[in-house]
């Protein structure tokens, strides 16, 4: 089902720079350098269009989804209403009834503030606007009308998602869905979420096991491996209709099933005897030579955006390691030789970057290695177990499962190693996440 979106009514475009020192001095974000220094934002307390009409309900409440989702953003640090001066309250919704003196010498960088309108039926309007403190800028504003409260959580994600836009140039972790296996009384099945993991919604109930959630290009369709008991099945979901199917494949097991970007299918099927990766035609029969063939295993494809790279796990030199198959050429390099366990390879969107699950002797690590280099990068660190690495839309957030609270849930990380958070997926266990991944 498409997610309910509020009419958005875009009357703020990005300002330009009144002058050459202004547009100098208009802040930029580069969230693929490491180590950069957080930029300090406040979220004020909403206030009303009008002075002395009455604030809607679900202002207070839009304020706090705000805030909920930028916590998920590490270059950025919401600062507490005690740490400035005069507190968190605007002496209007814009400029030039705002003193930004105060902020300046709070040290916000970046104030946002919200204009309410209350309508008819409990619906009402917003207008945010984001400034900079130190010149008074506006960077943008973003009005929706017509909301109701069902709508909120769509609402905070279009406008983080335009911040993030304006701060870094970059788009799409706010504008994904979310899919991941929960485990109920019936089995494990694939349930979709928004992108931290908010308002969660079963799409299977098959029982047995169903994992590997994989989806389309266009976010419209999801694959799936459905365990039964007595047969491994191909699963596909359609999220326009709801409806659920399994295939019978050849072989006895169906193994990480996932998208090419050109909408064809790869899945690894032990045919031959052993696992390797092919490509399914239109019949759902293997079509040519496999992608990926050894006297070993060889599963867990991932490509990037383009179709040109796939990163697969192969026992082929003896123990599981992460190669890369450049498809055009058919050229298969390994990329992983340190650790006995290297397992769940996940591609960037730009082919630049595999993150991947290594077994260390203190547990399962999450490691990104950047092809250009070579060069390997831990980003995990536990405690518990931290497996089944899945690259978000942007190539700058990796969203894995970890035992680390007890039970494994899902966390969000980036592939500089920030600091993890959980997302919001509910009760349970939760794992092998999977991010829509269409172009940005």
């Amino acid at each position: 089902m498409p997610r309910a979106i509020a009419l958005v009514l875009p009357i703020l475009a990005l300002l330009l720079a009144a002058t050459t020192a202004q547009a100098q001095g208009k802040l930029s974000i580069d969230i693929f350098g490491p180590g950069q220094t957080k930029t300090n934002l406040m979220v004020a307390q909403p206030l009303p269009a009008t002075n002395g009409q009455p604030l809607p309900r679900m202002a207070a409440d839009m304020q706090a989804q705000i805030r909920d989702n930028l916590r998920f953003l590490p270059f950025l640090r919401q600062v507490a209403s005690t740490e400035v001066i005069g507190g968190d309250r605007v002496e209007a919704p814009k400029a030039p009834g705002i003193d930004f003196k105060r902020f300046q010498l709070s040290r916000v960088d970046l104030l946002t503030t919200s204009a309410w309108t209350p309508g008819a039926d409990g619906k009402a309007s917003v207008a945010f606007r984001v400034y900079e403190t130190f010149t008074g800028t506006m960077l943008f504003g973003q009005e929706y009308a017509d909301i109701k409260p069902v709508h909120m959580p769509d609402i905070a994600d279009s406008f983080c998602s335009r911040l993030m836009e304006v701060l870094t140039g970059r788009v799409g972790f706010f504008q994904s869905r979310l899919a991941f296996v929960r485990k109920d009384q019936s089995g494990k099945e694939i349930w979709v979420a928004g992108p931290t993991g908010y308002n969660a919604r079963k799409i299977t109930s098959l029982g047995g096991v169903n994992t590997s959630p994989a989806w389309s290009l266009d976010g419209k369709r999801l694959l799936f491996t459905h365990v039964a008991k007595t047969q491994h099945m191909l699963g596909m979901a359609d999220m326009d209709t709801g409806k659920v199917q399994t295939v019978d494949l050849p072989g006895s097991s169906v193994i990480s099933p996932t998208y090419m970007p050109d909408g064809r299918l790869a899945v690894t099927l032990d045919i031959e005897g052993q696992p390797n990766i092919y490509l399914l035609g239109r019949d759902w029969k293997p079509t040519g030579t496999p992608l990926a063939k050894s006297w070993s295993i060889d599963v867990s494809p991932s490509f990037d955006r383009a179709g040109r790279k796939m990163a697969f796990v192969s026992g082929r030199l003896g123990n599981p390691h992460i190669f890369v198959l450049d498809i055009p050429t058919g050229k298969v390099q390994r990329v992983t030789y340190e650790g006995k366990y290297n397992t769940n390879p996940t591609m960037s969107p730009d082919g630049n970057f595999v993150a991947f699950s290594r077994d260390t002797d203190a547990g399962h690590r999450i490691f990104v290695i950047d092809l250009r280099t070579g060069l390997e990068r831990q980003v995990t660190f536990g405690p518990g177990f931290d497996e089944e690495p899945s690259f978000g839309p942007e190539g700058y957030f990796i969203a894995f499962s970890s035992s680390r609270s007890g039970i494994y849930k899902l966390y969000l990380t980036t592939r500089h190693g920030d600091e993890p958070v959980m997302l919001q997926t509910g009760s349970g266990e939760a794992r092998a996440p999977s991010w829509t991944r269409g172009p940005n």
